[in-house]
């Protein structure tokens, strides 16, 4: 309980700083977006650490030397709220100037887009909203993702299930999804993600964090345009099995 309440006055003072920052960050968007991303991230990035920090959570990542130097799509399994912030704060790249964080958005739904703040946050760092009610505007969220993906300075995340799943089974995969990696041309990198549910989901209290240890395994990336037509036709399920692979790897390693 203690932990939940200070993640939450963390929040509140985190949105409250982000009333000055997000207008520093509009000026600077206006000159350079890109500039204007990379700002976000980091701070966005530094937070999500700091709360997992303060969640007392141990996370081991595993294949960054997998994640490729241009924009790519993750695709990773949903265990828990907490997946988002263990994906954006694991993801960082070696480069000439030294570590730097890959500049990430999310695919998320579109009652998120509704929240004060959080909205303001989710649009700094490049998040598309999807309406999975209104086939037209998914389709126009969609397009608007392979553009981003096809100007190479940002990635995107998505979690096709849907939903989140707290079993081994995973839901299936949606495959609308994948459309942003094949109409971009853009790597898919599979992402498995183990214990980010031990965090918050799987407790028997409610309104309690307790420290926990997440594992998040980046694999090698798909290149969607080696792979044949049946396979593209069931891209979907091929990605799943991917993903399926490295949670059994990673439970392996573990053990």
């Amino acid at each position: 309980m203690i932990r939940l309440i200070i993640i939450f006055i963390f929040l509140i003072l985190y949105f409250l700083i982000g009333l000055f920052t997000n207008l520093y960050i509009m000026i600077v968007r206006k000159k350079d977006f890109n500039k204007a991303i990379d700002i976000s991230n980091r701070l966005v990035g530094n937070g999500f650490s700091l709360i997992l920090a303060i969640a007392g959570t141990k996370k081991i990542v595993r294949g960054l030397e997998n994640i490729p130097e241009s924009s790519a799509l993750y695709v990773g399994n949903h265990r828990s709220n907490f997946d988002i912030v263990v994906t954006h704060s694991s993801l960082k790249k070696a480069g000439a100037s030294g570590t730097y964080r890959v500049p990430l958005g999310f695919i998320a739904k579109l009652e998120l887009d509704k929240i004060p703040f959080l909205r303001s946050w989710m649009r700094n760092i490049g998040c598309l909203f999807l309406d999975r009610k209104d086939t037209r505007s998914a389709l126009k969220s969609i397009m608007e993702g392979v553009d981003i993906l096809k100007e190479g300075h940002r990635s995107l995340v998505i979690y096709p299930e849907g939903t989140r799943g707290h079993t081994d089974e995973m839901k299936p995969f949606k495959k609308g999804s994948f459309k942003l990696a094949e109409r971009s041309k853009v790597p898919i990198v599979p992402v498995a993600i183990l214990g980010s549910d031990d965090i918050f989901e799987n407790n028997p209290w409610i309104f309690k964090i307790r420290p926990a240890k997440v594992y998040i395994t980046f694999g090698e990336p798909i290149d969607t345009a080696s792979l044949d037509k049946e396979t593209l036709k069931h891209i979907d399920s091929y990605v799943q099995d991917k993903v399926a692979k490295l949670i059994e790897q990673t439970k392996k390693e573990i053990a």
